[in-house]
């Protein structure tokens, strides 16, 4: 997933043009409004927050459950949500409180206390699954109630914390409903967010009612929502096209975003300068054939992002060149710098595979996500590769959950993956992509990368960080455990008869499905 992040300027947004004419809007037989329609592709790997660390997942988590707190559209400091207030206890930054708002009931009646925060912390890193979000928190020692104040003990200063606290990772269970040593079955969510979940199948919808229980940062929703999951984006913009939902968003397919014109549309589109990133990642496994380094830097010499970006997103997307996307603190060109694609590139490639005393061609499994876009993606980048001689890559297709378990086991040799941020910080680039306790399972583990990511969270003025996450960058670029690709804009695509699409999404890791309401 899923996400830290520091800057202003993805928070701007361009609302384009809303076309003439309506969807025609109809009511209930008692007068109320249907629920708003919104369609996306992404995959909800749980409901249970201590199992999955996925987008899909936690676009839920942020309507359904509470954290202590959230982030409001346009702002990149947390403010409480659960919380009635929190605080660092000492310079050290080593001991966080927070004091639980009063009153506080989940959505089933019972009151949330501040045991039920510590239970969720405990549990959430005493569960620890693989694919789950455990790893933001590596860096906490203990977590202890007391009255409504809540405090958090950290192994070392992070400054970052208060917003790894505000994200799905955060979210607070009802400690009589959520086992304490495994995942709760069922399609059941008993939580205190804005919403509750009425009705749920998988991979279908999710039904999203108002809870008249909430107390919060956002306010009880004016009505309900109903989140439609398809298979591929394909089937997104026909649905959208069609009429079958109010608001598209994640993932659109390119072909649509790059050709649509908002003013023959009945449509309001807004962009947004976004923080997604999309990198092939390498397995560094005993007996992987990208184990060795001088295997992955022959490819990050070969590949051509320009193609990419061009040819498969019709240049929906740019190239990257570094682990931290434009407009985050600390970022840079270092696979630019260091692996520029020129006429050379092929003599250099088999230069450092000669050198290294590697056999050519180098065979591997490149695994992605079933679907057009990414299949298209991994044949160019498979096209890339085996035209040079040097190379020969078999892909490997497989829908989210096989294709999750499948990377996190080693099933790939390299597979590509999307990283959505979770807040507004570099930091949520570097831990969990390629900390020693990262998300990605490729096993890549540097001491120096790890001692610079633990100095960068030290700086309360974030500004002061930014030569660290250079040196950061400079390392991964040497080293190559993943592969940067393209950073894209977000796009969401609502009808003329539904406000507030503009703050759904703005790069934050919040899906703001309370800011929806019909005109």
């Amino acid at each position: 997933m899923r996400s830290l992040r520091i800057w202003i300027p993805l928070l701007c947004t361009a609302v384009l043009a809303a076309g003439v004419g309506f969807r025609l809007l109809l009511s209930d037989e008692d007068g109320t409004e249907p629920p708003i329609s919104v369609g996306t592709t992404d995959v909800v790997g749980g409901l249970d927050p201590a199992g999955s660390y996925d987008t899909g997942s936690w676009a839920l988590y942020a309507n359904l459950y509470q954290s202590l707190l959230t982030l409001q559209p346009g702002s990149v400091a947390p403010v409480p949500d659960a919380a009635e207030s929190c605080r660092f206890l000492a310079p050290a930054l080593t001991s966080y409180a927070c004091t639980v708002r009063e009153g506080l009931t989940f959505a089933n009646g019972r009151p949330l206390t501040a045991r039920d925060v510590q239970y969720s912390f405990e549990r959430l890193l005493g569960i620890a699954t693989d694919i789950g979000p455990a790893s933001l928190f590596a860096g906490l020692d203990s977590v202890s109630a007391r009255g409504r104040t809540v405090t958090f003990g950290l192994r070392d200063r992070d400054a970052t914390f208060p917003l790894k606290l505000a994200t799905g990772a955060g979210a607070i269970v009802d400690r009589s409903r959520y086992p304490a040593k495994g995942l709760r079955p069922g399609a059941v969510v008993d939580g205190s967010g804005p919403y509750t979940l009425s009705a749920y199948t998988p991979g279908l919808r999710a039904l999203l009612e108002p809870n008249p229980r909430y107390r919060g940062a956002v306010g009880v929703p004016r009505g309900s929502v109903e989140v439609r999951y398809f298979e591929d984006e394909e089937q997104l913009a026909a649905a959208w096209r069609r009429g079958d939902v109010d608001v598209a968003h994640r993932q659109l397919p390119p072909n649509l975003t790059s050709t649509l014109d908002p003013s023959q549309e009945d449509v309001r589109m807004t962009e947004a300068a976004g923080a997604e990133i999309r990198t092939v990642v390498f397995d560094l496994r005993a007996g992987s054939p990208l184990a060795r380094r001088e295997v992955r830097q022959a490819v990050a010499v070969l590949v051509d992002r320009g193609l990419i970006t061009s040819r498969v997103h019709h240049s929906t997307v740019e190239p990257l060149y570094s682990l931290i996307p434009r407009g985050l603190t600390g970022h840079t060109t270092s696979f630019f710098d260091r692996y520029f694609r020129d006429d050379d590139a092929v003599a250099r490639a088999r230069a450092i595979l000669r050198d290294a005393g590697i056999r050519t061609p180098v065979t591997f499994t490149y695994g992605h996500r079933a679907g057009r876009t990414f299949a298209a993606e991994a044949a160019e980048l498979r096209r890339q590769l085996e035209a040079t001689g040097l190379f020969r890559v078999k892909t490997v297709s497989a829908e989210w959950k096989q294709f999750q378990k499948g990377y996190a086991t080693g099933a790939f040799d390299a597979y590509g993956l999307g990283w959505v941020p979770d807040f507004p910080d570099p930091d949520n680039f570097t831990g969990p992509l390629v900390g020693r306790a990262n998300a990605l399972h490729n096993t890549y583990a540097s001491t120096r990368v790890d001692r610079l990511i633990s100095l960068a969270q030290r700086h309360s003025d974030r500004r002061r960080a930014a030569g660290v996450f250079r040196a950061i960058q400079e390392e991964i670029a040497r080293d190559v455990p993943v592969l940067p690709l393209w950073q894209k804009k977000d796009y969401v695509l609502a009808g003329p008869d539904v406000a507030g699409s503009e703050h759904l999404s703005d790069g934050t890791g919040v899906w703001r499905l309370w800011r929806l309401s019909r005109i």
